[in-house]
C-alpha cells in the first residue's frame, strides 16, 4: 500500500504524463470530490494553467445525459480524467457518449476511473507499472493468437472462449497515449471473444453499479450458461434473489446485444494481492473476467454494439491457450 499523493503523482505523471501548457480536464462528482480535486491540484502543478472541472451533480439529479460543455471541452483537451462513481443508467447516457467523444479526439489522453476510492488510490494506483507492463507484454505474446482459451475454477466454472484474427487484443498497462483512454488503475489484456460457450460462474464481483451494491459474490454467485455466445436467460441461477432478477434484467432487456458476451480479459495487476470487490480494482487483479454486452469496438474493432456493459469477475480460475495453461488456480507460470 502506498498513499493517495503516490497514486495521484503515478497518475498525473507516470500513466497521462502531463505536460507544461496543455490543457487538461476533469470530470468528478460529489462523492469524489477529493480525489477529483487531488488530481486538479497535481494536473495543474505541471501545466502551469487552470484544468476545466466539472462536477457532475452540477448539472442535475444523476443519471444525468452527457453535457454539451463538458463534450465541447474534451473535444480540444490534451488530457482528460473521469473520476466518479457509477449511477444507474448513466452508462449508456453519460460515458458511451463521453468515450466517443474522447475516442473523436486523436490527441486526447484519457484516464478513466469511474469508481474510484481512496484505498483504490493507494493500492492499485500505486502498483508497480513497469512489473505489470512485462507480465501484460507476456500474456499479449501468449494470447495474441489464440485460437481458443479455456477457463476452468474449482465453483463449477468451465467455458471455452473462441477467437477471430479480425479482432484485436489490446494491453491495457497504464501508459496512455494520444488518442486512448484506459482505466485507472490498469493492468489488463483484452478483446472481444468471436464466440464463447459453456458454463460462467462469477464468484468475484459485478461492475457497473453491480459492485456498489452487492460486493462481494463468494456467497452468491451468478451461474450462467452461455451458448455460441449468447447468455441463456432460462439457466440464471443465484441464491440473491435481488441480484438475480436484476442481473437478469440487465442482460436480458437492454437491448438486442445485452446477453452477448462482448469482452474478455486476463488481469494482469501482480501488485495486487486481494480482492476489495470493486471492479475498477478487481478487474485488474491477476486472473479473469467477461462482459456481457458492449465489446467496447473503439479498442477490439467489433462491428456489433450494447448499450450494456457490465463485466464479472473470477476468482482463482486456470486458464489454458491452445491448451497450455499459462494460469493455475489464479497465479499466472508464464
Amino acid at each position: 500500500m502506498g498513499t493517495i499523493e503516490q497514486g495521484v503523482k503515478q497518475a498525473i505523471e507516470n500513466c497521462l504524463k502531463v505536460k507544461k501548457g496543455e490543457e487538461v480536464v476533469i470530470i468528478t462528482d460529489r462523492q469524489t470530490l477529493d480525489i477529483g480535486t487531488a488530481l486538479r491540484a497535481a494536473a495543474e502543478k505541471i501545466t502551469g494553467k487552470p484544468a476545466r472541472f466539472f462536477v457532475m451533480e452540477d448539472f442535475g439529479s444523476r443519471p444525468i445525459p452527457f453535457p454539451r460543455a463538458i463534450e465541447e471541452t474534451m473535444s480540444a483537451a490534451d488530457v482528460s480524467i473521469y473520476a466518479a462513481q457509477g449511477a444507474k443508467g448513466e452508462l449508456a447516457t453519460f460515458r458511451q457518449p463521453m468515450l466517443r467523444t474522447i475516442e473523436a479526439n486523436p490527441k486526447l489522453r484519457h484516464g478513466h476511473m469511474i469508481g474510484i476510492t481512496p484505498e483504490i488510490m493507494a493500492d492499485g494506483m500505486c502498483s508497480d507499472y513497469k512489473e505489470i507492463q512485462r507480465i501484460s507484454k507476456l500474456v499479449y505474446e501468449k494470447v495474441k493468437e489464440a485460437r481458443a482459451i479455456r477457463v476452468v475454477t474449482d465453483k463449477g466454472n468451465d467455458f471455452t472462449a473462441e477467437f477471430s484474427p479480425d479482432l484485436k487484443w489490446t494491453v491495457s498497462d497504464g501508459d496512455i497515449t494520444p488518442g486512448h483512454w484506459k482505466n485507472l488503475p490498469d493492468g489488463e489484456v483484452f478483446t472481444s471473444p468471436q464466440t464463447l460457450n459453456g458454463q460462467v460462474v462469477i464468484d468475484g464481483c459485478l461492475g457497473d453499479f453491480f459492485a456498489e451494491r452487492y460486493a462481494s459474490l463468494e456467497d452468491t454467485p451468478i451461474r450462467i450458461e452461455v451458448k455460441d455466445g449468447r447468455a441463456q436467460r432460462e439457466s440464471l441461477q443465484c441464491k440473491n434473489e435481488e441480484l438475480r432478477k436484476e442481473f437478469e434484467a440487465y442482460v436480458f432487456e437492454t437491448d438486442e446485444n445485452s446477453s452477448r458476451v462482448g469482452e474478455f480479459a486476463i488481469g494482469t495487476n501482480t501488485g495486487l494481492t486481494h480482492l476489495i470487490y470493486n471492479l475498477l480494482q478487481d478487474e485488474k487483479f491477476p486472473g479473469i473476467h467477461i462482459a456481457f454486452g458492449s465489446p467496447l469496438p473503439g479498442h477490439t474493432g467489433a462491428k456489433w454494439d450494447s448499450k450494456a456493459h457490465v463485466d464479472g469477475v473470477l476468482k482463482n480460475p486456470t486458464i489454458y491457450v491452445d491448451g497450455e495453461p499459462i494460469m493455475t488456480q489464479g497465479k499466472f507460470h508464464l
